[in-house]
Parts: structure tokens; C-alpha cells; sequence
């Protein structure tokens, strides 16, 4: 049986903090599966390689033997989770929620075990709560707690709205863990506060206080921003192959490290030794590929993996160099017209130039010819733009 301080390794990789460790070193030690909980507002229907970051923890802690509680925030969810919003976020509609956990729970078993997964729904306690409940609940906290945490405390200070309900969010998130008896929550770093109020609420029912995990937001496909479908900068779980691929395919080879540290089963000998093989002179664009075809192997399966790969190079080959520059464009208005782009990414000299270009067939993204000398690249886009047979440039729309 694998020993504590062996477990807490596999745990801490590619982690941000533990809190507090010694405390999961004690729970680890006494042989016991842990009641691993994280908690999931079904906000929008599609999980993104965002929310596998920390998924794939929760299976490497399947792994070694603890139980996972899947839990979907389908009471909170009607809430909304005010963390880093910078104005009340509209609630959801239940048949939203509803609709949006049942795609959850379709995409989660990709990742996770079944058998020691439980999908359990906050609504199940929540609902239970009377008014007298919710007052005695609201009581254990202050406001001055509450304006310690860093998004209220800015719109505090910016005369912003700070809706009463808003309040309620962290205590309820909190009581999930009293209901769940949980021994480690996982959360993004952004969710360390409500994490926190996990603690103190079973310290206050009387159990013993859930550890945490806190796991590093991945950045997006534009480096820059936090990976949302609403930026347009992410790769979601249930796209087809040749997309997964391509996207991440067009990764920084910078980027693609992290990627890989978060997001990859392979050793970390393994990403060590490819690491220092790059080094050395080996091609950045290897790593990718096998990195790719790990993530597409994961969410369909091998033969898709091959296609994808077929796929890519049958419609990149002869083409793109392995260097090219760089250029990160400001959108206007959320995107930014292709000739515009172009432009400035000194691939033509004018805006005309680019549009004579691709009446000619000449420009291409991704190594599909454009055609629509209308079309606009969304924000949080990155693309190869080919001009001609020998101008290249990855360009980067941010928001």
C-alpha cells in the first residue's frame, strides 16, 4: 500500500497550495479513503480543459483509493457564484440548471471512475433549509468577514452593488461540506475563500475541519486570459477531435508546458525528460503532437487521436514553418475584421492589399483557406495566418 508521503507528492503535483498540510498528511496516515468533494455551478453546459485541470486531480486521488463527491451546485447555481465578478451575475432559471447538470454529469465520466464517484446535488439539503435555518446560518459570519474577500471588497470600494444574496453564497458552499463530512475540498485558487468557509462551518457543527486544495486556473489558448467559452480562447471536452487537436496544436510551444504539467497523465520523469530533449535541439512540435493525441485519446478515443493527426498534417503539410512571429491584437468590440489583421500583423501593407488577397485564394488560417473577406476573428481566437506560399504569422486576438 502506497505510503502517506508518497501520496501527498502525487497530490501536490501541479497544485497551488494545501491547506493545511500537515492536517492531510494526519488524514492520509490513518489508511481511510478520503471524502474528496468539489463542487461544480452547472453555469454553462460545456466543461473546457479549464475544468479538467482539476478533474484530473480528482481522478488521481480515485487513484489512491479516495471517493469523490461530484457535486453539482444546482441550488447555488440559482445564486450564481459571485467570485471575481465585478457586478451581480443574473440568476439561472432551474430548467437551465437543470439542463446544464444533466450535460455535466455526461462529460465528468470521461475523467472520472464511476464506481467511486458519487454525483450528489446541493438542492438535496439545501432545499430543506427554512427561513429560521438560513438566519441561524447567516449569523455565524459578519459583514466585515465577508468584505475581506477581494471581488466584494473592490465593488464596496467602487460604490458597486453588492446584492444581500450574494452574501450567501460562500456560507452555502461551506454548509455543502458540513452536509458531505468532507475531508479535502478541491477548488481553483480564485475559490479560496469559499474553501475557507468550508473549515470554519464544520468547525462550527462540530466535525473536523476538510482540508483544501486549491489547483492554478489555466490560461486559454491566448495565453493571457483565464480559458472561458465566453472569450472564445477554450477547448472544450465534447468538440470533435480534429478540433481538440488543432487547438491545442496551436498552443505556444511556452504555453504548452504548462498544459502538459496540469492536464497530462504522463510521469513527470517523462515531461523532465522531454523537457530537457527540447533543450537539446528536439523539435517542441513532437511534444505537441503526443500531448494532443493524449488529450483527444482521453475524450474520444485512439483511433480519433490517429485521424486527428492525419488530419492535421494532411492539411498543414509543405506548409507552416516550425518558427514564426507572434502577434497579439486588441479586438474592437469583441473581435477584430481578418484584413485588419492581417494588416498589423505585417503580413500586408494595407488593409486593400488584404482583401485582393483573399479574393485570390491567397490567405489561409490553420491551413483552411479563407474565403469571406468579411469574416472576423473573435476574441480570445489564436490563429497561423498564411499569406501567399512564405508569409506566415500566429496571431492572438485579446479581449
Amino acid at each position: 500500500m502506497m505510503q502517506a508521503p508518497e501520496m501527498l507528492e502525487i497530490i501536490k503535483r501541479g497544485s497551488d497550495e494545501i491547506l493545511v498540510e500537515h492536517e492531510l498528511v494526519d488524514k492520509l496516515k490513518t489508511g481511510k479513503p478520503l471524502r474528496v468533494k468539489a463542487g461544480f455551478d452547472p453555469t454553462a453546459p460545456d466543461l473546457h480543459l479549464g475544468h479538467a485541470v482539476l478533474i484530473n486531480k480528482l481522478r488521481q486521488l480515485q487513484d489512491l483509493g479516495h471517493q469523490i463527491y461530484f457535486l453539482i451546485g444546482d441550488f447555488t447555481g440559482m445564486i450564481g457564484d459571485p467570485t471575481g465578478k465585478s457586478a451581480t451575475r443574473p440568476p439561472l432559471t432551474k430548467e437551465q440548471v437543470k439542463e446544464n447538470a444533466k450535460s455535466y454529469t455526461e462529460q465528468v465520466f470521461k475523467i472520472l471512475k464511476p464506481e467511486q464517484t458519487e454525483v450528489v446535488f446541493n438542492s438535496a439539503w439545501m432545499n430543506k433549509l427554512d427561513a429560521a435555518d438560513m438566519i441561524r446560518l447567516a449569523s455565524t459570519h459578519t459583514v466585515a468577514r465577508m468584505l475581506e474577500r477581494d471581488d466584494f471588497n473592490k465593488r464596496y470600494k467602487g460604490n458597486q452593488p453588492i446584492a444581500i444574496h450574494e452574501f450567501l453564497y460562500p456560507l452555502l458552499q461551506g454548509y455543502d461540506s458540513v452536509e458531505l463530512k468532507a475531508d479535502l475540498e478541491l477548488g481553483g485558487t480564485d475559490q479560496k475563500f469559499n474553501l475557507l468557509m468550508g473549515r470554519e462551518l464544520q468547525k462550527h457543527f462540530g466535525q473536523s475541519p476538510q482540508c483544501i486544495l486549491t489547483m492554478p486556473l489555466l490560461e486559454g489558448l491566448d495565453g493571457v486570459n483565464k480559458m472561458s467559452k465566453s472569450l472564445g480562447n477554450y477547448v472544450g471536452i465534447n468538440e470533435p477531435p480534429q478540433e481538440i487537436f488543432g487547438k491545442l496544436m496551436s498552443v505556444s510551444d511556452e504555453l504548452m508546458w504548462r498544459y502538459i504539467t496540469l492536464l497530462s497523465f504522463e510521469s513527470l520523469s517523462t515531461i523532465n525528460s522531454w523537457k530537457k530533449e527540447v533543450a537539446d535541439g528536439r523539435n517542441p512540435r513532437d511534444i505537441k503532437v503526443a500531448f494532443a493525441q493524449e488529450i483527444v485519446t482521453r475524450f474520444h478515443n485512439k483511433a480519433a487521436a490517429e485521424a486527428a493527426l492525419a488530419d492535421f498534417e494532411s492539411r498543414h503539410q509543405g506548409g507552416i514553418p516550425d518558427e514564426m512571429k507572434e502577434f497579439s491584437l486588441q479586438a474592437q468590440d469583441g473581435s477584430l475584421a481578418i484584413a485588419n489583421a492581417l494588416k498589423l500583423a505585417g503580413l500586408v501593407a494595407s488593409t486593400s492589399d488584404a482583401l485582393r488577397m483573399i479574393e485570390q485564394g491567397g490567405v489561409k488560417l490553420d491551413g483552411e483557406k479563407v474565403i469571406d473577406k468579411t469574416l472576423k476573428l473573435a476574441a480570445g481566437v489564436v490563429v497561423v495566418a498564411q499569406v501567399g506560399k512564405r508569409k506566415f504569422a500566429r496571431i492572438r486576438i485579446l479581449s
